[in-house]
């Protein structure tokens, strides 16, 4: 079904020049494109990768459902909610790029998708976990998807990236995470999944093991009040149980790289670090879901993993959708 989509006059004189994200002057987008059009375009439905332009190592995809999206929406009806999936550590943006079932998902809840990828390499040519720590030489994670969730705002102007739902896998988990304490106030609710190495809220350690340095390092403080005010699970698989790497393994790579990524080896499974991470937030205030799948090892494709991770999103959406309709 492809959507009727009026323009209206007082939405194309509402977007000023200075609303225009840099780099996306002339941008095509569903404001400035014909409503027969927009699919042929590619902005209904899947959008290509593309680079952010803001930081042109950094690139996303986005899946907007033609069924539910409308142009205007942001005059005339409610937003349409977006997902966040970060990808683990591999780069497979396999949820989103290679098999449907985000798409499929996006298509029954009635929510957008943005998958950012962050690439591997970009503090050398060993560098594969940059992105999860959210600071580094020339890199701030964290930064770059608000650039890019101002991109997308700026090309739908109907998706609500104002307030996102956030997911994350194994790595993808440990960026979702660490995003959570520097930018509650942009997060509806997150599903974080089985990270292997977290940041918790230690005083007494310094970023990425604790938070003791935020402030120097983010200019920002941790409120761990705002983060009770996000819809929170964590997600963990019931096999999940094994250690990525010997001992053994951990002492030669600190030996032939350093600790890169400032975190310590990993010495427990990632069952056991959810369970502590989440019990570490419960002792701090915050209320949240632990769901640990049965069956499952450490697998992001596994049906069941998906379904919990998804599942509760889309809870979450249907719920705030609801509330908002009843004020």
């Amino acid at each position: 079904m492809r959507l009727n989509i009026t323009i209206s006059l007082a939405f194309l004189i509402s977007v000023t020049w200075a609303s225009i994200p840099p780099g996306m002057e002339g941008a095509l987008t569903t404001s400035n494109v014909p409503a027969e059009y927009l699919e042929y375009v590619f902005l209904l439905g899947g959008f290509p990768i593309i680079q952010s332009r803001s930081d042109p190592r950094v690139s996303y995809g986005v899946y907007v459902p033609k069924d539910y999206y409308n142009a205007v929406s942001n005059l005339t009806q409610d937003k349409l909610p977006l997902l966040v999936n970060i990808h683990g550590t591999s780069r497979r943006m396999t949820a989103l790029q290679v098999d449907d079932q985000l798409p499929k998902f996006a298509d029954e809840i009635g929510c957008a998708v943005l998958a950012p990828l962050f690439p591997a390499g970009v503090e050398g040519p060993n560098d594969i976990s940059s992105y999860k720590v959210l600071h580094t030489a020339s890199l701030r994670s964290d930064l770059a998807l608000l650039d890019i969730l101002d991109e997308v705002a700026y090309r739908w102007p109907g998706i609500d990236t104002k307030h996102i739902y956030l997911s994350g896998f194994s790595g993808g988990g440990q960026f979702a995470h660490r995003f959570l304490y520097l930018h509650p106030d942009r997060v509806a609710a997150a599903s974080i999944g089985a990270p292997g190495r977290v940041t918790y809220p230690d005083q007494s350690k310094s970023w990425p093991q604790g938070i003791s340095d935020v402030g120097e390092i983010f200019n920002t403080t941790v409120n761990m009040e705002k983060l009770n005010e996000i819809s929170l699970q964590f997600v963990v698989g019931e096999k999940d149980t094994e250690i990525h790497g010997s001992s053994e393994f951990w002492e030669w790579l600190e030996e032939v790289m350093g600790s890169a990524d400032d975190l310590p080896p990993m010495n427990e499974s990632r069952l056991d670090t959810v369970k502590k991470l989440r019990d570490t937030w419960t002792a701090a205030g915050v209320d949240s879901l632990l769901t640990i799948v049965p069956g499952v090892a450490h697998d992001s494709e596994d049906p069941a993993m998906r379904k919990a991770l998804w599942e509760f999103l889309g809870d979450q959406m249907s719920l705030r959708q609801n509330e908002s309709h009843k004020v």
